[in-house]
């Protein structure tokens, strides 16, 4: 994570901890797929005590960061915030959605995601963001009992539930057979949904999906997204982040614009 922030992040999302120390799903849980990422890790984690010491070198080093959490229960995933806010995040990310875990269904329901989100804002006073999930039947139905609840802002989107046979051996590839989809493949499908939800919430959107190029970040700019994150286009190399923000920049300045914030949903939306 600190060298991720010393390649140009501005800011470092974790990998998403819970309550207790997980193992996560045997292998295979990993695999590439029409030049996306398939994985079925299965939420592996150290649990949130262990994880803190972790996060608590990256504070000394000043550098911004925010903690995805998860849990089964309203009470588990407040008992995940209570303890990740000793280690001072800028923010926590609620995890709602992995799609090939047991919190898969969270995001899907409009009642569920509200009652999660109640539950940790009540518990604590930062930030709080839901990541929400594309292969819910209505993702701004969503997004809207998340702000109502109140969330900070929305992440969108995380994995695309997938799925890969080995037309030798007539079987998933993945052990767990199901796994989440990310990388280019998914980046349509995440502009679609920030798209859609920047034109009914009135609280930031963070984009997620696929970007591997400033123009990726550029378009999800203008479909509604505050901000970017990127997670599969680190496995070509760090230098992405510093690739993407200078060809950002130059995009800018070519266009007449001074900063980011005035793209922001410039193609359509609120």
């Amino acid at each position: 994570m600190a060298r991720v922030a010393r390649k140009g992040a501005d800011v470092v999302v974790t990998k998403s901890v819970g309550l207790e120390p997980r193992k996560g799903y045997p292998g295979p849980n990993i695999t590439v797929s029409h030049s996306g990422l398939l994985n079925a890790v299965g939420l592996t984690n150290p649990g949130i005590d262990s994880f803190l010491d972790e996060l608590r070198i990256l504070k000394r080093h000043n550098i911004p960061f925010v903690i995805s959490v998860f849990g089964r229960t309203e009470k588990e995933i407040s008992q995940v915030a209570r303890i990740a806010v000793e280690a001072e995040p800028s923010a926590l990310e609620l995890n709602l959605s992995c799609p090939h875990a047991e919190i898969s269904q969270i995001a899907h329901s409009t009642k569920l995601t509200g009652d999660f989100v109640s539950a940790v804002k009540d518990t604590v006073s930062i930030p709080v963001f839901a990541k929400l999930t594309p292969n819910a039947s209505d993702i701004v139905a969503v997004g809207l009992a998340a702000e109502e609840a109140g969330a900070d802002a929305i992440v969108a989107i995380n994995t695309v539930q997938g799925m890969k046979i080995d037309i030798t051996q007539k079987a998933p590839v993945l052990a767990n057979k199901v796994g989440g989809l990310s990388g280019p493949p998914i980046f349509p499908v995440a502009v679609r949904c920030i798209y859609d939800l920047y034109h009914a919430v009135s609280i930031p959107i963070i984009g997620v999906g696929g970007v591997s190029t400033w123009e990726d970040a550029v378009e999800m700019h203008l479909a509604g997204a505050s901000a970017i994150q990127i997670g599969t286009a680190t496995l070509r190399g760090l230098d992405v982040f510093a690739d993407i923000q200078e060809g950002v920049e130059e995009y800018l300045v070519r266009e007449g614009f001074s900063k980011t914030s005035e793209i922001v949903g410039l193609a359509g939306g609120n």
